[in-house]
């Protein structure tokens, strides 16, 4: 089918699926779980042709992890629909209930989308949290994975529609543009009145490529240039645990750590040891000249890497005289996803949460941990960076949209 046929179908099939009761949709959640564990073999066979491929195009390591399937991450991708469904139902929530002194009763709930197109890229695990969330929150899905995956997320796909559908969820539902040529990813953008929104889910190239051509309205996820400071209170050791897991524990995330600021008061404590361990872990440091001095075997940071997401295990460094020096350089460089602050001063710790305008801030902890999961959301469709209608981590609620329901005994004005 074309790219306009799947569309079609999914809109034809998102007015049905908007008033399915909450059971169908976590029973068909519960069935699609079942339904990907079964499938497994061939997912898995999907994948090793997809990661094949990969590998002899080029591809760098973290690429080649994003893509990579196995028996445990796919018992995580039917984990994730199981917990989805046990989440509570988004539709028909009342955000607000007032009557009005002429006796008009006004209610605003909370409704679906309608239709949610997602572009993305290597991560087969997005093809089962995308079609999980959009169906718990009563959306039919149009997605447009990367060609690298194609095999995967068919695969995947296909697993989860059959099995959705035999629950009772309208056919036509999920959909997979399957035609990996850009003109059908170009034509998907230009859906309007088929697909309700787009959201991007990748790299900066991807994410910026969607918003400069969508005519779909479109929610801008995911680019993550994400900073730790260490102020000159902050206790060494702690900046060294954080900086470690932000940067090492899954270096190909949006939320891992690429920069790293320290205070120069502090410098010639914390550097050293954060060397000694980020280069046992096999990261490569990419430094100014007054970091680069305190730190064996870096090299020289150029302009270019300030603000570059390198989803790899590199990290660039700079020693900065002041508190407002490193927020300047967070605004500068950074892209609002999720920077955090090491340091023992209450009041520093307030102005950093006041003052760095990111979607996700912290005091002495991980930029790790933002997440949909972590924050207690469930899945997640992806991380808004943005600041119109959602932001932060994008779990059920930022699928929804409201509507007005106006109640009256014969009033006319």
């Amino acid at each position: 089918m074309t790219v306009r046929e799947l569309a079609q179908q999914a809109k034809a099939a998102s007015g049905k699926l908007a008033i399915t009761s909450a059971q169908t949709r976590n029973d068909a959640l519960l069935a699609m779980a079942d339904a990907l564990l079964a499938a497994a073999p061939d997912i898995l066979r999907a994948n090793a042709e997809d990661v094949r491929a990969a590998k002899e195009c080029g591809m760098k390591p973290s690429f080649i992890d994003r893509l990579t399937l196995d028996e445990k991450r796919i018992e995580g991708m039917a984990n994730g629909l199981r917990k989805v469904s046990l989440l509570p139902d988004p539709i028909g929530k009342s955000d607000y209930v007032a009557v009005r002194p002429n006796g008009l009763r006004i209610e605003k709930r909370r409704v679906p989308l309608g239709v949610v197109g997602i572009i993305y890229e290597a991560r087969p695990n997005v093809t089962a949290d995308a079609i999980a969330l959009c169906i718990k929150s009563g959306n039919a899905c149009v997605l447009r994975g990367g060609s690298e995956a194609i095999r995967s997320n068919a695969a995947t796909c296909d697993a989860l529609s059959a099995a959705a559908v035999q629950s009772g969820i309208p056919q036509g539902a999920i959909q997979l543009l399957r035609d990996t040529d850009r003109a059908a990813a170009s034509e998907m953008m230009k859906l309007n009145g088929l697909i309700d929104v787009l959201i991007p889910r990748g790299g900066a190239g991807l994410i910026q490529s969607v918003v400069q051509q969508a005519t779909v309205p479109v929610i801008e996820t995911g680019v993550g240039v994400c900073h730790v400071y260490i102020d000159e209170s902050a206790d060494a050791g702690m900046g060294a645990d954080i900086i470690e897991n932000a940067k090492c524990s899954r270096p190909s995330v949006c939320n891992a750590a690429e920069t790293l600021l320290v205070h120069a008061a502090i410098a010639d404590r914390a550097l050293p040891q954060i060397a000694t361990r980020l280069t046992a872990r096999g990261v490569e440091l990419r430094c100014d000249a007054r970091a680069k001095a305190l730190m064996p075997g870096s090299i020289d940071a150029s302009e270019e890497d300030w603000s570059t997401e390198y989803t790899d295990l590199i990290l660039s460094i700079k020693v900065v005289d002041s508190f407002d020096e490193a927020v300047k350089h967070i605004e500068t460089y950074g892209t609002h996803h999720s920077d955090a602050i090491v340091t023992s001063r209450y009041d520093v710790a307030e102005r950093f949460l006041n003052e760095v305008n990111s979607a996700a801030v912290y005091v002495n902890a991980s930029t790790r941990f933002t997440d949909g999961e972590e924050f207690g959301f469930g899945a997640e469709i992806g991380i808004s960076t943005q600041k119109i209608h959602a932001r932060g981590p994008m779990g059920l609620d930022e699928l929804t949209t409201v509507k007005y329901a106006i109640r009256g005994e014969g009033q006319i004005r």
